[in-house]
């Protein structure tokens, strides 16, 4: 649903690239150049990043009241 803080593997903090990164790539920027210009070198990190699907605005329309 939202990126995870750190890292499942090995606990780097990732939390805060993702914003850039999915703003970088949504600009047509190649997926490897991004992460690696961002300092994500381990395959569990950019794993995490290559696999998430944002589903926040979908999970939102049904909040319970």
């Amino acid at each position: 649903m939202i990126i995870p803080v750190r890292c499942f593997s090995c606990g780097k903090p990732i939390g805060h690239l993702y914003e850039e990164y999915a703003e970088r790539v949504k600009r047509g920027e190649d997926r490897k150049k991004v992460m690696d210009s961002l300092g994500l070198e381990r395959y569990c990190c950019r794993g995490i990043f290559l696999g998430h699907v944002d589903l926040i605005d979908t999970a939102a329309k049904f909040k319970k009241f």
